[in-house]
C-alpha cells in the first residue's frame, strides 16, 4: 500500500532497539537491568533493551496449518520441553511484567496509555501535554494512515492475494471497497443487514449477514445468495471445496462447490454448540468450532463428525487460530490457551497465558525479520503484540473502542477495525 506515513501525530519511543549499534561497544549482548525494571534513561544505551536471543535470531517458527510439518515446540512433540511462556533465560511470561519494561520506553510520566483528550481529538496542550500522544508504543511497527467511512463497528476485513483493493465491512449494513493505492473509499455496498463476518477465498468474497451469506466473485463480478442461515452468521471458514458457516442458532451450515455449475449447493449441517457459533477455523484435517457455551469443537472433515469438544475456558471463547500443530484459543475469560495434541491425538492445554481483561480476537503475522508475531484483541480497547512461543510483549495499540477485525497484509502490512468504524493501516519496520 504506497500511501506516505504522517507522524505528525506520531511519538517516537528512543529508548527500545535489539541491539548495539556501531557507535556503541558489545556488551556481551547483556540486556539493561534498567530497561528491565521500566525506567532506563539511556540514549544510545550500551546494552540490549530485548529479551530476543542472538543465538535464536534464525529459528524458523512460521504461521502454518497443522498438517505442514512444522516443527513445534509442545510437551507431546518429540519429548521436547514446552517453550511455551518462557522468555530468553527461561523465566515465565505469563504476567504484565513485560508492561513495565513498554511503559520505561515512553520517556513521559503519563504513564502505559495516550491522552484521552488525543484519542478523543481534541487535547488542548499538543507537544506540552504530559501524556503520549501515540496510537502505540512499541518497537517494530508504526501507524501509516486511519480508514474513515463506516457509522459503526467494523466487524470483518478481507484482502484477496493480489488484489489491490481492501473489504471492510461494519454493523452499518455497509461493505466498502478501499484503493491499496490511494486509501480511499471507492465502493460503498450496502447489504441489507450487519456484517457479521466475512473472508475471501479467491475469486470469493464470502459475507455472511443476518439469515444469509452474500458470495462474489471478485474476478467476474459474479454475485449469488445461499440463503439457509437461522439469525446472524459470525463465522466464515473454506476447505475442501467446502464453506462453513456458524450462525446465531448454533449450528454449522455447509455448502459444497460445484464446478460445473459454478455455484455453491447446500450439503449439510453440524449440530453441537447449544449457542452461536462465532469462530471457526480450519486447520490439517479438523474443523475447530467455538461458541458462546464456552467450548471448543474439533469436527473431522472427512466424515463430518464432532471427535472432540473442549471445556477448559470458562466465559465465552471468541476466536480460534491455527500456528503449526498448535491451536489458540482466546476467551472473555481473559485467558489465551494453546492446545496440542496428544498421543491419543486428542487435544489438551499445554500453555495458559492470563490477561487482565477479556480477549476478542487473535490474529497471527510474521514481522519483517520474520518472526511469528500474535495480536490480541482486549475487551479494554487495546491490541497486545506478542512474541511467538515465548508471548514476551512487543508493543501495545490503542483504539478508540474495542478492535473487532484484525488481517494481516503483504510486506508487513496489517489491519485493525474499532468500534466507532475507523480501520487503521499497519506496517513493521526494518528498522
Amino acid at each position: 500500500m504506497e500511501i506516505e506515513n504522517d507522524d505528525r501525530g506520531g511519538y517516537k519511543r528512543i529508548h527500545q532497539r535489539l541491539g548495539p549499534t556501531s557507535r556503541q561497544p558489545d556488551r556481551g549482548g547483556k540486556v539493561c537491568f534498567q530497561w528491565r525494571a521500566g525506567h532506563c534513561t539511556r540514549h544510545p544505551c550500551p546494552f540490549l533493551h530485548s529479551e530476543q536471543d542472538p543465538s535464536n535470531s534464525k529459528r524458523s517458527l512460521g504461521w502454518r496449518n497443522p498438517n505442514t510439518g512444522g516443527s513445534g515446540s509442545g510437551p507431546n512433540n518429540g519429548g521436547h520441553q514446552s517453550k511455551w511462556g518462557k522468555g530468553r533465560h527461561g523465566e515465565n511470561s505469563n504476567s504484565n511484567s513485560n508492561a513495565g519494561r513498554l511503559n520505561g520506553g515512553v520517556g513521559t510520566s503519563g504513564g502505559d496509555r495516550p491522552c484521552k483528550f488525543f484519542v478523543s481529538g481534541n487535547c488542548s496542550f499538543g507537544d506540552r501535554c504530559r501524556y503520549p500522544h501515540s496510537w502505540s508504543f512499541g518497537e517494530g511497527f508504526s501507524l501509516i494512515t486511519p480508514l474513515k467511512g463506516h457509522e459503526k463497528v467494523v466487524t470483518a476485513i478481507a484482502l484477496p492475494s493480489g488484489s489491490d483493493k481492501l473489504y471492510s465491512g461494519s454493523k452499518d449494513k455497509t461493505v466498502k471497497v478501499w484503493d491499496c493505492q490511494t486509501g480511499q473509499c471507492t465502493v460503498s455496498i450496502p447489504m441489507g443487514g450487519e456484517i457479521g463476518c466475512m473472508i475471501c477465498e479467491d475469486p470469493w468474497l464470502f459475507v455472511g449477514i443476518p439469515d444469509s451469506i452474500k458470495v462474489w466473485n471478485t474476478q467476474t463480478g459474479a454475485e449469488m445468495n445461499l440463503p439457509g442461515p437461522t439469525g446472524q452468521v459470525y463465522a466464515l471458514a473454506a476447505a475442501n471445496d467446502m464453506l462453513f458457516a456458524g450462525t446465531q442458532d448454533g449450528k454449522i451450515l455447509i455448502w459444497r462447490f460445484n464446478a460445473a455449475t459454478n455455484c455453491f449447493e447446500p450439503a449439510t449441517f453440524l449440530v453441537g454448540h447449544r449457542l452461536a457459533v462465532i469462530s471457526l477455523v480450519v486447520g490439517g484435517p479438523k474443523l475447530y468450532s467455538c461458541s458462546m457455551d464456552n467450548t471448543i469443537k474439533a469436527w473431522d472433515l472427512t466424515t463430518l463428525q464432532c471427535v472432540q469438544t473442549l471445556s477448559d475456558h470458562t466465559n465465552v471463547v471468541m476466536s480460534l487460530l491455527c500456528w503449526e500443530q498448535f491451536l489458540l484459543s482466546c476467551s472473555l475469560d481473559s485467558t489465551v490457551k494453546v492446545w496440542v495434541h496428544n498421543s491419543k491425538e486428542q487435544l489438551e492445554v499445554t500453555y495458559t497465558h492470563t490477561e487482565e481483561h477479556g480477549v476478542i480476537s487473535l490474529c497471527g503475522m510474521h514481522d519483517v525479520q520474520g518472526k511469528p508475531v500474535l495480536l490480541c484483541s482486549l475487551n479494554d480497547n487495546t491490541v497486545r503484540l506478542y512474541d511467538l512461543p515465548s508471548f514476551n510483549e512487543r508493543g501495545k495499540i490503542f483504539a478508540k473502542q474495542e478492535v473487532r477485525a484484525m488481517q494481516t497484509g503483504p510486506n508487513g502490512l496489517f489491519f485493525t477495525g474499532d468500534g466507532t468504524g475507523e480501520l487503521k493501516v499497519w506496517t513493521w519496520s526494518t528498522n
